[in-house]
């Protein structure tokens, strides 16, 4: 369940109008929905319950650190890609042992950093990087767990940007020589292959890749096994679609019995790194009106959340249901289907105040309409907003509250001027 509803013709957040939070924290505001965090979390461990799985929360999705110690207090691990988000989820609280550490390229103090902590699980991307770990753990006198990430070449299942299990992308070991790979590390000295990996790109909104995955994952685990590797962890990544347009994601349950088999067959553990799947319903950006424009045809809502906010739609041409935080009289509550008939409405272009032509959240939607100082909302950005935000046109980045049933709190204060050139002064001579 998602606790964002309209009551009396105004946008709550659990039990908080969203307009005070705007009042209070000013716009752009990205705001959370802690029971929509925890309910989604849920629903994972609550449909692999059968492998007792260690889901490690992608902190790539959403990193800040009140987020993710609700994570860890509630049973998750974390998937780091960087040495800084290995530093946030240690800051959150996370436990080292239930970390898995991502990514084609890890540089020697990212590894040593990650050895040092104890991690459970590095996700090896390449023969070269797999050689690397080894050299670097040795040096240590440490023996480094890894995971070889295959690539399956399953065929294309989202945007070219993020599907990443396709071939010729730089992701995992090609399926065709993942195995004299995993032979030349045989006996090789701070390196052990406990674990194999797939990561099938995001969002994914179909259960079948999954399945066919995890079909291919059980015979190359009878196989490095058979080479005398130790497997003991399947790790099916994460990439569970959520609701964008209206109701099109699958619940967590069907790719359980996508997966599971692959469980059962080979015993392993199981590990999941589920991120969009738990954040990404459990947020909404806020911005404020500024300006109504007509140009050559075309309306345009000119708001104060801009593509340095939220890029998903100029990086991906990705969909956000976006509506009034207090439709006019006659307007209803955002629809079940944005692609049908909306009664009051016309097509609209929702942008920022970015100096690109690509900066826009939405083009020719059907919205009511709206005037200077009106609020409006955008949901499904609890996932890839905040942590893909920037400073570009040197513009500040937007505050974070979470609300907790009728409270809420700061969880990131918006960023000031002198934050922009903090870095810069500190170098003056």
């Amino acid at each position: 369940m998602d606790h964002f509803q309209y009551k009396n013709r105004q946008l709550y957040c659990e039990e908080v109008p969203v307009a005070e939070l705007a009042a209070k924290f000013g716009t752009p505001l990205f705001v959370y929905s802690q029971a929509t965090l925890l309910h989604h979390l849920k629903e994972i461990q609550t449909a692999f319950a059968e492998a007792n799985p260690i889901i490690c929360y992608s902190v790539k999705t959403n990193g800040n650190i009140h987020l993710g110690r609700l994570m860890a207090e509630h049973g998750a691990g974390f998937d780091v890609t960087s040495g800084g988000e290995l530093y946030r989820a240690l800051k959150a609280g996370g436990d080292p042992k239930k970390f898995v550490f991502a990514g084609v390229g890890k540089t020697d103090d990212e590894i040593r950093y990650a050895l040092e902590q104890g991690i459970m699980l590095f996700n090896v991307e390449s023969e070269a990087e797999l050689h690397n770990l080894a050299d670097i753990a040795h040096s240590m006198g440490k023996v480094a767990p890894a995971a070889l990430r295959v690539n399956p070449d399953l065929p294309p299942k989202t945007h070219v940007k993020t599907d990443t299990s396709v071939k010729g992308v730089k992701f995992g070991l090609d399926i065709e020589t993942i195995l004299e790979v995993a032979q030349g590390v045989i006996n090789r000295p701070g390196i052990s292959i406990v674990g194999l990996h797939m990561h099938l790109g995001s969002p994914i909104l179909s259960a079948d890749p999954y399945r066919m995955g995890a079909e291919k994952g059980v015979k190359l685990i009878e196989a490095l096994r058979k080479q005398g590797h130790p497997i003991k962890y399947l790790n099916m990544g994460g990439g569970f679609g959520i609701n964008y347009r209206k109701k099109e994601a699958l619940p967590a349950k069907a790719f359980a019995e996508a997966i599971l088999p692959a469980i059962r067959a080979t015993g392993c553990q199981l590990v999941l790194e589920p991120g969009r799947f738990i954040v990404g319903n459990a947020g909404i950006l806020l911005g404020r009106v500024l300006y109504l424009k007509e140009s050559g045809g075309k309306h345009y809502i000119i708001q104060d959340a801009a593509m340095n906010d939220l890029i998903r739609p100029t990086l991906y041409d990705s969909f956000h249901r976006i509506w009034p935080v207090n439709p006019p009289e006659g307007v209803p509550a955002p629809p079940e289907d944005f692609e049908a008939e909306i009664p009051n409405t016309f097509k609209q272009n929702v942008v920022g105040p970015v100096c690109e032509s690509g900066d826009f959240l939405a083009k020719d939607r059907a919205l009511p309409m709206v005037k200077r100082g009106d609020l409006l909302a955008v949901f499904s950005a609890g996932a890839y907003g905040m942590a893909m935000s920037s400073n570009y046109n040197a513009r500040v980045r937007a505050a974070e509250v979470l609300v907790t049933g009728d409270t809420f709190r700061l969880i990131r204060r918006r960023e000031t001027y002198e934050d922009l050139v903090a870095a810069e002064v500190a170098c003056t001579s």
